[in-house]
């Protein structure tokens, strides 16, 4: 199905990644308005193929002698999210996070069952697919470790589009690649980017880039827009005391600064209507920190490979409780030093 609701085309100047044109108005004011914004073409189709090749590569490369077998959970239902060492200090670091194993309450089939293909695990903990194959995501700090994505996230086309969003000093954050694999891609249900990149006040705004294209059918996002001006950050995503990762009530601010809720649901949760998002590879997808947005089960037969980063405001407290803590240098500024 396509999507209810397109963004406005991309303007000529945003078609390559040496544009510093940034957000024209029309899509300034739709971003605004709904908390997306869909880029058409805005990586060639020559640096889509270089990075998804690169990807591909690196899945086939790594090594599981010494790897933990870490899976990414999402935390829904009464899954935990993920929140182990491998985890937590994967800031710096490009490490490889498996699908989860098969839950079979929220599978809704019988727990005799021997595991369909639609699973990277059986229940005792063996791969079922290859390594390459079983993978949910690769991060979080690729836009400084490898140079060919560092270029495709700090260049004047990212800059503009910041610039263009009110970012004073924007600094980039968890980057990674995101696979949603044939037959066993997770689900990502509703959240919010602020949850997990918190800043006081929050500040957080997704940059997504398709590498291949994203539908219905593989798992393409949906949004619930206009989401961002109701629904506050209540909830934060921390590290634990002594150990682990958990959710605990937001005390600072719940909406960028300048922003103040409109009346309606005030805290995520409600119902909501969701717009499909699909796209064709070389999109860029803009996401508020604030909005909704979700992603379903890829069952289909092919993958739905992303390259995603978050850009916070560098001037806004970003404190030691985040899951993320910053490299040694510190978050990777966007801004060269001629524009800051």
């Amino acid at each position: 199905m396509a999507p209810s609701r397109i963004s406005p085309p991309s303007p000529p100047s945003s078609t390559g990644t040496d544009s510093s044109e940034g957000l024209s108005k029309e899509q300034l004011h739709f971003y605004r308005e709904n908390g997306y914004l869909l880029i058409p073409n805005a990586l060639d189709s020559s640096t889509v193929s270089s990075l998804l090749g690169e990807t591909k590569q690196m899945l086939e490369d790594f090594s599981l002698d010494d790897h933990p077998m870490t899976k990414f959970s999402t935390g829904e239902g009464d899954e935990k999210h993920v929140g182990d060492d491998y985890f937590l200090t994967s800031g710096d670091k490009v490490r490889f996070f498996f699908e989860e194993a098969p839950n079979p309450m929220r599978r809704a089939r019988p727990t005799n069952l021997i595991p369909k293909p639609a699973d990277a695990f059986a229940p005792d903990g063996t791969l079922l697919k290859s390594k390459s194959h079983s993978i949910n995501k690769i991060g979080h700090y690729l836009h400084a470790l490898l140079p060919s994505f560092q270029h495709s996230t700090l260049n004047t086309q990212n800059a503009s589009i910041a610039r263009s969003l009110s970012f004073r000093d924007p600094r980039v954050l968890q980057s990674m690649i995101i696979c949603k694999q044939p037959e066993i891609g997770g689900r990502v249900p509703p959240h919010q980017d602020s949850t997990f990149l918190y800043t006081d006040p929050p500040s957080a705004v997704g940059f997504w880039y398709a590498l291949e294209d994203a539908t219905e059918g593989n798992g393409c996002l949906s949004f619930a827009k206009g989401s961002h001006k109701m629904t506050e950050v209540g909830k934060r995503f921390v590290r634990g005391e002594e150990e682990g990762t958990g959710f605990v009530d937001v005390e600072g601010g719940r909406f960028p600064a300048g922003e103040t809720g409109k009346d309606g649901r005030g805290t995520a949760g409600g119902e909501e209507v969701y717009t499909v998002g699909e796209v064709k590879a070389g999109t860029l997808v803009l996401i508020h920190g604030n909005l909704l947005h979700k992603s379903e089960r890829n069952l289909s037969g092919k993958s739905r490979f992303i390259y995603t980063f978050h850009v916070i405001e560098g001037e806004n407290v970003y404190d030691e409780r985040n899951w993320l803590q910053p490299p040694e240098k510190g978050f990777s500024r966007l801004y060269g030093k001629r524009e800051l």
